[in-house]
């Protein structure tokens, strides 16, 4: 395949793209957490069930991810990232055509995990590879902003198209990753990668990373942030739909607007803003007192935001926005750290790791989320998401009190 590339792309031009070509290969991510209320009620299936389709979305994306990333080490990215795309935009289309129910939901959301395997890191490998300097942590910072803002325009998407119905929702999802697969492949120069004279070690062979305790350090702390994260990105809308129809005027904030999936996805908007002030906040106070930080208060705004869902919407509309705030406050200074303590010749299975422990919390998270409702009397009842929700921030308090308590212990610092 002949690539059109230019030579030497310019910073800037490296990171508008990348963060582009991030969020049009997303336009999949969120269509089945929109669509979760429709699809309870038109396949008759269980909150548990609901909950499982969004995990396996992760569970793809767990067992691409070692393999995809890892590969980053020793072939070039760009092809990583078009095999990837060309994934994700069979796994949309083959929902809309194919999809009649949970075991086919189950097929076809893995395999758009999978599609976000190959491109969400790889994609940050390919900045890393042509964005050098003091500033590369900012770079980094606004590629992470962008899995916000690509999760935005899938809430979006998903919205405008959801009267139209769900095969129209996903099969327009699929446009988005055939588009940026071949924009990243013909814009940035091959890239084979450089040989740094260590021993090279087999794929799966993580072992070097987990003796990395700073590496480590992080990609423990990404866990914990992507179980709440994903957590609460997968059950979000369904949230505001509850809330919104426990309102005395429960039709009058649907539509593209307002309704359910366009509450999250404002919300979802303003993520990749903490994000990046969360960076660079750690940046000049120190990445473990900011991941620490915002651990502790988005566990604790976890415990109450699921109890709210009976008040004004505009009141839940505001604790759910700090919530996600608190949330997404950590995320970009999880991974720069990371990629700043990945070891030279081992960054491609440093940040598999990374992504295989977070997106492994991703995976249970909303699974967990759904079997609480379940079990606590179902998502009619205002007690039940309340629980659910706190088993969202449980893991950033115990992770923030565990990591503090260890610092106390041991006295070793992980910047």
């Amino acid at each position: 395949m002949t690539s059109s590339y230019k030579a030497n792309p310019s910073p800037s031009r490296v990171v508008l793209l990348l963060c582009f070509a991030e969020i049009l290969s997303m336009t999949g991510f969120a269509s089945w957490p929109a669509l979760i209320p429709l699809m309870r009620n038109e396949w008759g299936i269980t909150n548990s069930e609901a909950g499982l389709v969004s995990g396996v979305f992760f569970a793809g994306y767990m067992a691409a991810v070692p393999l995809l990333v890892g590969l980053t080490d020793r072939i070039d990215a760009r092809r990583i990232y078009l095999t990837a795309t060309a994934l994700a935009f069979t796994g949309s289309l083959g929902f809309a055509l194919f999809a009649q129910g949970l075991a086919s939901a189950i097929f076809f959301q893995a395999m758009v995990g999978m599609g976000l395997a190959g491109t969400y890191m790889p994609g940050l490998r390919i900045l890393t590879d042509n964005y050098r300097g003091p500033t590369q942590s900012r770079a980094i910072a606004f590629y992470t902003a962008s899995f916000g803002f690509g999760t935005t325009g899938s809430l979006l998407l998903a919205g405008a198209l959801e009267t139209a119905g769900w095969q129209w929702v996903f099969a327009a999802a699929a446009v988005g990753p055939i588009i940026a697969g071949p924009l990243v492949f013909f814009y940035f120069p091959p890239r084979p990668p450089v040989s740094t004279g260590m021993h090279p070690t087999a794929i799966f062979d993580f072992r070097p990373v987990f003796r990395n305790r700073s590496a480590m350090g992080y990609i423990l702390g990404y866990a914990a942030h992507c179980w709440e994260l994903f957590g609460l990105r997968s059950w979000m809308p369904a949230f505001f739909a509850f809330s919104l129809g426990l309102g005395a005027a429960a039709g009058d904030g649907a539509g593209f607007l307002f309704g359910a999936a366009a509450l999250a996805a404002w919300i979802n908007l303003l993520g990749p803003v903490a994000s990046i002030l969360g960076n660079e906040v750690a940046v000049k106070r120190g990445r473990r007192r900011t991941v620490l930080t915002m651990m502790s208060l988005s566990g604790g705004v976890a415990c109450i935001v699921g109890f709210s869902a009976p008040l004004p919407i505009v009141i839940v509309f505001v604790l759910m926005t700090l919530y996600f705030l608190l949330v997404m406050g950590d995320s970009a200074a999880l991974t720069a750290g990371l990629v700043a303590a990945a070891e030279p010749g081992r960054k491609g299975a440093s940040m598999a790791l990374h992504s295989l422990f977070g997106f492994g919390a991703g995976f249970a998270a909303p699974l967990a989320f759904g079997a609480i409702l379940d079990l606590a009397g179902g998502n009619e009842r205002v007690s039940a998401w309340g629980l659910a929700f706190i088993s969202l921030g449980i893991w950033s308090l115990f992770a923030a009190f565990f990591t503090l308590l260890k610092r106390q212990r041991t006295h070793v610092e992980i910047d």
